[in-house]
């Protein structure tokens, strides 16, 4: 493959990705203000556009077009690196999700994957990590006790549940005997998902991603009752917007890391019967982003459903129970390995 179609194909494919996950996370404040009305008896946006689809778009423009306030005692430089730091983070995690099995174009082999490095999952977690960094600077620098209140809590929460998350996808890990997010999907072709084989490393999964992304019930840092609004309280205009988007992004990006890991990604039962290279990557691509879809709504279902946890339940969740329950899966998954090596 010569250097400019590789240098091509990787351009386009990173600013398809990169306009995918900002469109979907654009969206996805719609389809959540549609479900909330559903689930509370209402209709949910409806006057800008048909059935409400220009929302967002008047949502965006909102946010460019409010004042600019940047508080006199806030540290300039810092309070505008948050919400950047928070947003980049965000957008750098679908680099190693690969979308779904390669495509042959112009007599070459096409992977619809950003990066495929042999050690994808230590670079989710390192990146997602950074992105404590965006939070804790924003409240820091914005000289506010109710936004530094929120940052702290922020930060504390986001690095507990990371320790569980971290430790229920050691299971994954031991069965896949890889790092790399596209061997480990390859492993689970057809229906030989992981989430058969680790139920319990998939529950635990799923509600530290809750916490990651600060998502009810688990949206202690933003806590309206106490902190008027965690640790954007000081933030407006599009710095605010950036804060809020990230949530939606990193939503959409562990939907997608949960796909990949636990539920296949892109592999579908009978997909073996499908001759055609092609269409088998074009209905690869469509059965995963199917997944992300489904965990997008179970995040909003879950948001409108349950109540907010106080912050010693939550840390005591993460402390005391997800943790402990992670190394005993480890335990068991390496019992399992064993006996089954024996």
């Amino acid at each position: 493959m010569s250097t400019i179609f590789f240098l091509g194909y990787k351009t386009i494919l990173v600013t398809m990705v990169w306009g995918i996950s900002l469109l979907i996370a654009m969206y996805a404040t719609l389809m959540e203000r549609k479900l909330a009305g559903f689930l509370q008896d209402r209709l949910g946006p409806d006057r800008a556009g048909p059935f409400g689809i220009f929302q967002p778009l008047m949502d965006g423009g909102k946010l460019f077009f409010k004042e600019e306030i940047i508080p006199n005692d806030s540290n300039k430089f810092l309070f505008i690196l948050g919400p950047s730091l928070a947003m980049f983070t965000a957008c750098m995690t679908s680099a190693v999700i690969p979308w779904g099995p390669d495509l042959n174009l112009f007599g070459h082999t096409i992977p619809l994957q950003i990066a495929d490095i042999n050690i994808g999952v230590l670079f989710v977690f390192g990146v997602v990590s950074l992105g404590v960094y965006g939070v804790m600077i924003g409240g820091w620098a914005s000289n506010n006790k109710y936004s530094l209140l929120g940052a702290v809590r922020a930060s504390s929460q986001m690095i507990s549940y990371e320790l569980a998350m971290g430790l229920s996808l050691i299971a994954v890990l031991m069965m896949s005997q890889s790092l790399s997010v596209k061997e480990i999907v390859q492993q689970q072709h057809g229906i030989n998902w992981n989430v058969f084989y680790q139920p319990l490393g998939f529950l635990i999964f799923i509600i530290c991603a809750f916490a990651e992304t600060n998502r009810a019930p688990f949206d202690l840092p933003e806590c309206e009752a106490e902190l008027v609004g965690g640790y954007h309280t000081e933030y407006s205009s599009m710095k605010l917007g950036f804060y809020l988007f990230a949530e939606y992004i990193n939503m959409f990006v562990s939907s997608a890391f949960m796909a990949a890991v636990f539920f296949g990604g892109y592999n579908f039962p009978f997909m073996d019967k499908i001759a055609n290279g092609n269409l088998l990557a074009i209905l690869g691509v469509a059965v995963f982003f199917a997944k992300i879809f489904f965990f997008i709504f179970v995040f909003m279902w879950v948001r409108w459903t349950l109540p907010r946890f106080r912050y010693d339940q939550l840390m005591k969740l993460g402390w005391q129970i997800l943790i402990p329950l992670s190394v005993i899966n480890i335990l068991l998954t390496g019992g399992a390995i064993m006996l089954k090596n024996l």
